[in-house]
């Protein structure tokens, strides 16, 4: 809760029932009813009633006063998250299903004595936990480094017996009832109520997500009913009220502290879990509260649910192969339980030990790339994989978009058509105001037009200013007085004795100031039908997008001596008016386009106005069809699954709270085959299916990734699958999200996502072609102990083999995937995983049995002294062997667009044939059961290899046919 009136001693609120109460009058029922209420929140107070319910005054609070406060409050920070220690990520790396099924594989193998794979999986798990912790642990630094306090010093009115004088102090000691001052720049250091103020103008971006600037002025008047009901504007939206996180755009202004810290409303919004609950400025909110800590993400990623489900599938594959084969054994040999460390090593055979490892090596070294290049911070390594999957993007519009700064459009004549004229006079109304009205900061709308007429900059320093009323947001105009000899352009200009004033200002509050109207150089008068015309003419400017600014200008004698005031802004001639919109960012059409093709839909979650969300979405190339741009309050009576269609559908949502914008993207990651974009639907017609059979076949989630920056994104930075904050963002921002990015710019988004696929890409090929081959020795293995009357490979033997084959599968961490794995959202997918594996797999172990048949000819037939010996060495030859061809043909192909493997593969490929030729006949090859295999084996074994890479590589280009023909999503 925020700063409440029954901790105030002496208030109304903390007196017991016998006291009197000398000022109850003053405070609604509401607030004396309601102790816990949040006194921002409090309905009909005036500012004298808020100083006095906080034991505070115009001149601020005491030295002591402050004090004793501060020790009562704590200090202006917000809870800071503590990171985690190496020990607790270490714990951390071991809690997925596959990493625990290898420690028991390794616990059961020291149970029936095999040391040597017990030591061997307990390994593999430490070196991939303590990667992904180091991994983690360097990103968190990296993170760390970005932090920074919301404001550093603030100015603050402190009481003394000698007056007291306003002083700068550190923001972590205001404490609420301290009276502050505010300059154009200044942050607001904490939740304030203005008593004063002085064209005061505040960027609320972070916490609405709304570009424009928003006028604030103190309200003395009461508010809300007789009852104390408020029934006023959304917390956002009252005049009197500057929040956290907001900054000063223009003026000045004295306010006094409301809530410092954790209970600011910044703060609270900092400790609320994310999801559905209300943001800030959604309906109904009515202070935050909530747990003071970061808060932790409560739902599957897009890596934790394909990590789960491929674990779980080879979970039972394991799980089920040890009682087979002593099954199998007992029933067919009369083994016992002499076959248990075979059952257990083929069970560690079906098993990719080294997954763990390549996972956290891929995504390590993928974070590592985007990090030296200063551009992305990678904080948790599985949400490279997220990026790399990410089939829809969320983002806000203002600052990511576009610039957050206004640029000229048009400048219009009264009837809409293109004039200069009112382009002239608002650059002459620019000038002179920045020029005599000595404002603290230039205003972005002025810089704006200045920099539109440049050309023309001579010709305005021909006007001579005479005096200058800067913007008020109370009236909503300027003005600047002028006098000049010169002619000027499109009608009579200012004549000697002769003053002109130069208005501009919002369209209402111009025309409302107006008497004419100059169209075509002739000044007529401004008739009701007039300003009907004008004000559809209005209406269609700003529905397009656009702000408008009407100019107008008025002549007036000559007056030395005598200052011009707001009450001359009346009879004027309306010339025109001046459009401005969001500045794009440079590379933000590019980068849409971009994402485009990668199968990326792009869609704006922005608390702005619907008009400049749709001028920005067809500037960018965005679908800005009917239907497409919407306001979020749409949402509102929908269930999820009627939201998803909705959503699937929509390119961007205006005017969107913080709660809108979590239930947006929690409806598009649950989109169980309904939210498909434009293009995957008319992929599927084009395959002449129908939606609902699309539907039926179980699409999976989609992978959405969110980039904001503000305050108000932070519950959709938690619903979503990955989390996307630029580094300049709000420091609780940056915290939440899994991914911090040097800049806003969507490029650097578009070289995470290509890093993220890479990764996966390899993952995926070592899943892959690891899977299908062992798969296929596993077929093999139990169908040749079944026949045989000896095991057909020893515990040791087995394990050697593994060992090898895990030792050059590392190479897939530090492949680079060709351009067809970038083309598409990469997702490891459990039912496409096992579709391949079986199929290959049969393909190898139908080579596996050639190859027990080619040993029975080449050792038994030809009478080979060998026996067992050389049939083991022949079958450990030929694993190797099949095992490294599957490692070039699947992975590179004949097809492929690199034309041959790549480095680290071909180099991997060429130790296991090496070894699996020459491990057998040498010195070691006795030691583990083997012996040297009679020339004709080997010839025997060529052909056979031959006839497999000849069905490998027909096997891959169907494979290759049809995904590529599967619709992109």
């Amino acid at each position: 809760m925020a700063w409440a009136p029954e901790k105030v001693e002496g208030s109304a609120a903390a007196r017991t029932e016998g006291e009197a109460e000398p000022d109850a009058h003053l405070v609604p029922p509401a607030v004396r009813a309601e102790s816990g209420a949040a006194l921002r929140d409090a309905p009909g107070l005036t500012a004298l009633e808020t100083l006095r319910l906080l034991e505070s005054g115009p001149r601020g609070l005491t030295e002591a006063q402050a004090e004793e406060r501060l020790l009562r409050y704590g200090e202006n920070t917000l809870p800071e998250r503590r990171p985690a220690g190496r020990p607790w990520r270490f714990v951390h790396s071991l809690r997925d299903p596959f990493t625990t099924v290898l420690l028991c594989l390794a616990l059961v193998s020291a149970a029936v004595a095999s040391w040597g794979t017990a030591c061997v999986i307990a390994v593999l798990v430490v070196v991939s936990a303590v990667l992904r912790t180091s991994g983690e642990y360097r990103a968190e630094r990296s993170t760390a480094a970005l932090r920074e306090l919301i404001a550093t010093t603030a100015t603050v009115q402190r009481r003394a017996p000698s007056g007291g004088a306003a002083r700068e102090i550190p923001v972590d000691q205001l404490v609420p009832g301290d009276v502050i001052r505010l300059g154009p720049g200044d942050l607001a250091p904490a939740d304030l109520r203005l008593l004063r103020a002085s064209g005061l103008t505040v960027r609320q971006a972070v916490l609405t997500g709304e570009s424009a600037p928003v006028a604030k002025y103190p309200v003395d008047a009461r508010e809300g009913s007789a009852t104390g009901t408020y029934d006023g504007p959304g917390l956002f939206e009252r005049p009197e009220l500057c929040f956290q996180g907001s900054s000063v755009a223009s003026g000045s202004a004295t306010a006094v502290v409301l809530a410092t810290g954790a209970e600011t409303l910044f703060g609270g919004t900092y400790g609320r879990p994310g999801g559905r609950g209300a943001g800030p400025g959604a309906p109904g909110t009515r202070g935050v509260s909530g747990p003071r800590k970061a808060p932790r993400r409560p739902r599957e990623s897009a890596f934790d649910r394909s990590v789960n489900g491929i674990s779980w599938t080879l979970i039972r594959f394991m799980l089920l192969t040890p009682p087979l084969v002593l099954m199998a054994n007992a029933a067919l040999r009369g083994r016992g339980l002499e076959t248990l460390p075979f059952a257990v090593a083929v069970a560690v055979g079906l098993t990719p030990e080294m997954l763990p490892v390549i996972v956290t090596t891929a995504l390590a070294r993928g974070a590592a790339l985007l990090a030296r290049g200063g551009e992305v911070i990678v904080k948790r390594l599985p949400a490279l994989h997220d990026l790399g999957a990410i089939d829809v993007l969320c983002t806000d519009k203002t600052g990511t978009l576009t610039q957050d700064r206004p640029v000229l459009d048009c400048s219009l004549a009264p009837d809409g058509r293109p004039a200069p004229e009112p382009l002239h006079w608002a650059a002459v109304n620019s000038l002179w105001t920045l020029q005599l009205a000595e404002l603290p900061t230039p205003d972005a709308l002025d810089e704006a037009i200045l920099e539109a007429a440049e050309d023309d900059f001579d010709e305005l320093l021909a006007y001579e200013g005479v005096a200058a009323l800067p913007f008020d947001p109370v009236r909503r105009t300027s003005c600047a007085v002028i006098r000049t000899d010169a002619a000027t352009v499109g009608g009579p200009g200012p004549r000697l004795g002769v003053h002109t004033l130069v208005v501009k200002g919002a369209p209402e509050d111009v025309l409302e100031r107006c008497a004419g109207v100059r169209e075509d150089g002739r000044d007529t008068d401004l008739d009701e039908a007039a300003r009907a015309r004008l004000a559809r003419v209005v209406a269609d400017r700003t529905a397009d997008g656009l702000r408008l600014l009407a100019v107008a200008v008025a002549e007036r004698p000559a007056r030395p001596g005598r200052a011009y005031t707001p009450a001359d802004e009346r009879g004027l001639t309306l010339v025109g008016f001046v459009g401005l919109r969001d500045a794009l960012a440079p590379t933000a059409a590019a980068a849409c386009a971009g994402l485009a093709r990668r199968g990326v839909a792009v869609k704006v979650l922005t608390g702005d106005h619907p008009g400049p969300v749709t001028h920005v979405c067809r500037e960018l190339g965005l679908d800005t069809g009917p239907g497409a741009v919407l306001t979020a309050d749409r949402i509102d009576g929908l269930t999820d699954g009627e939201l998803a269609r909705l959503a699937s559908r929509t390119t961007a949502f205006a005017r969107c709270t913080p709660e809108h914008k979590a239930r947006i993207v929690g409806a598009l990651r649950a989109g169980d085959g309904t939210a498909r974009t434009a293009a995957g639907r008319k992929a599927v017609d084009r395959t002449g299916a129908d939606h609902a059979a699309a539907d039926r076949t179980g699409a999976p989630p989609r992978t959405v990734g969110f980039l904001g920056d503000g305050v108000n994104d932070l519950p959709a930075l938690h619903a979503c699958d990955v989390g996307i904050a630029p580094r300049d963002a709000v420091h609780v921002t940056r915290e939440a999200a899994d991914v911090v990015l040097a800049s806003k710019d969507l490029n650097a988004i578009d070289g995470a996502i290509v890093a993220g696929r890479r990764s996966t890409a390899n993952i995926a090929t070592y899943l892959r072609i690891t899977l299908s081959s062992n798969l296929g020795n596993v077929i093999a293995m139990l169908g040749a102990g079944l026949l045989l009357p000896f095991l057909p490979m020893l515990p040791a033997q087995v394990l050697v083999q593994n060992l090898c084959f895990d030792a050059v599968q590392l190479a897939f961490a530090f492949d680079r995937p060709g351009p067809a794995a970038l083309r598409r959202p990469a997702v490891l997918r459990p039912a496409d995983l096992l579709r391949y594996i079986t199929g290959f797999g049969l393909l190898n172990a139908a080579a596996d049995l050639a190859t027990f048949g080619v040993l029975v000819l080449a050792v038994h037939g030809s009478g080979h002294p060998g026996g067992q010996d050389a049939f083991h060495a022949g079958w450990f030859t030929e694993n190797l062997l099949t095992q490294a061809l599957v490692m070039y043909l699947l992975r590179a192909g004949r097809h492929s667009a690199e034309g041959r493997a790549p480095g680290p593969i071909r180099g991997a490929v060429c130790a296991l044939a090496v070894i699996g030729l020459l491990l057998p006949p040498s010195p070691l090859g006795p030691l583990l059961g083997m012996s040297a295999l009679p020339p004709l084996y080997y010839g025997l074994l060529a052909a056979v290899l031959v006839l497999y890479g000849a069905g490998l590589a027909w096997a891959k280009r169907r494979y290759d046919g049809r995904v590529a023909a599967e619709p992109r999503p």
